[in-house]
């Protein structure tokens, strides 16, 4: 397949008052054109910062190992995302050929100012083109996500519209460039179930309309199961599991990952209880040695959960797992 997206040897620490802080640590993943990748795991595991890398847009203290790498391929060129500097370079993945939705819809339009200048104020950044032509594009956009009366709608603030309606007009302006990736943030978790569903099949017919590529960002296996093709588990700034979603969740192999899926409540059996991961998520500032899941782990290996990292071992093309449990070519 073509592959879109690759991201090699990622690892970033913040510079603070208390020292460095690692965020994310050692990731490597690709991803292909037209391909919906799940990013799950808790707060706090580095899922929103690996997101904001692939647009090169985190805190001017973070610091990047230098062998750290994402490459970019759009229709016309590689493009090296950490190197761009400029701000007319980091308009290609700043909401040019990569666009970004986020949690709350709120936050991320202006309130004194309607959706249709924001739209339209967007599409002329990126695009040579009239403010009658971006005004035309932001409508058929906002058709495009669902909204009624899109004519009308475009006059409006965002204050004025329900949460469902604004989670579709923010992810209206998010594709009006046709970007060839889209990273969704936790879209759905500021709404109700129902309209949950309805922003879910929306993304998933944009997937088959654009032939776009989206990475998922959730904590929310349930949401991943019903949209992506493949998932990646993240703790702690590390992705100790990935694999395609049936084989994740019909089969996980990761203590972390069973813990999520163990966690989950049960339709079929409303009356068992539900089985937390014991412990938090540790501080970044805590970070701990070896395994960063074996201070919470249930299956320990001995010392050597906490002495050493465990490396990947594979179950075929697509699937692998950080535990030192299957280090032996065992499969538990």
């Amino acid at each position: 397949m073509d592959k879109l997206l690759e991201v090699k040897n990622l690892t970033l620490k913040f510079k603070t008052d208390e020292g460095l802080i690692t965020a994310v640590e050692d990731v490597n993943f690709s991803l292909n054109r037209g391909e919906v990748m799940g990013l799950v795991g808790e707060s706090g595991s580095g899922k929103s910062v690996t997101a904001k890398s692939l647009m090169n847009l985190n805190a001017a203290n973070a610091i990047y190992n230098p062998e750290s790498t994402i490459t970019f391929n759009s229709t016309e060129q590689e493009i090296d995302v950490l190197s761009l500097k400029r701000p007319a370079d980091l308009k290609v993945v700043r909401g040019g050929s990569v666009s970004m939705i986020f949690q709350e819809p709120m936050a991320s339009f202006a309130p004194s100012i309607n959706i249709g200048k924001q739209m339209i104020e967007q599409l002329q950044l990126h695009n040579d083109i009239s403010k009658k032509r971006a005004r035309e594009i932001s409508i058929e956009m906002l058709d495009r996500v669902g909204i009624s009366d899109p004519s009308q709608r475009i006059n409006q603030y965002a204050f004025e519209l329900s949460g469902g309606m604004r989670q579709r007009a923010m992810i209206a302006m998010a594709l009006s460039t046709k970007p060839s990736l889209l990273i969704a943030d936790e879209p759905t978790t500021a709404l109700d179930v129902t309209i949950q569903a309805q922003v879910l099949d929306l993304m998933k017919d944009l997937v088959k309309d654009f032939n776009m590529s989206i990475i998922f960002i959730t904590h929310d296996l349930g949401v991943v199961a019903q949209t992506a093709d493949r998932v990646s588990v993240m703790y702690l700034g590390r992705i100790i599991e990935e694999g395609s979603v049936r084989e994740v969740i019909n089969s996980p192999k990761h203590p972390y990952t069973k813990g999520m899926i163990a966690a989950l409540p049960r339709l079929d059996n409303l009356g068992s209880p539900l089985r937390p991961i014991p412990g938090d998520i540790p501080s970044p500032l805590e970070r701990p040695s070896g395994c960063v899941f074996n201070t919470r782990c249930e299956e320990l290996v001995g010392d050597k959960c906490s002495l050493n990292t465990p490396s990947f071992t594979n179950f075929g093309e697509t699937r692998r797992v950080a535990c030192h449990l299957y280090e032996d070519g065992s499969d538990n």
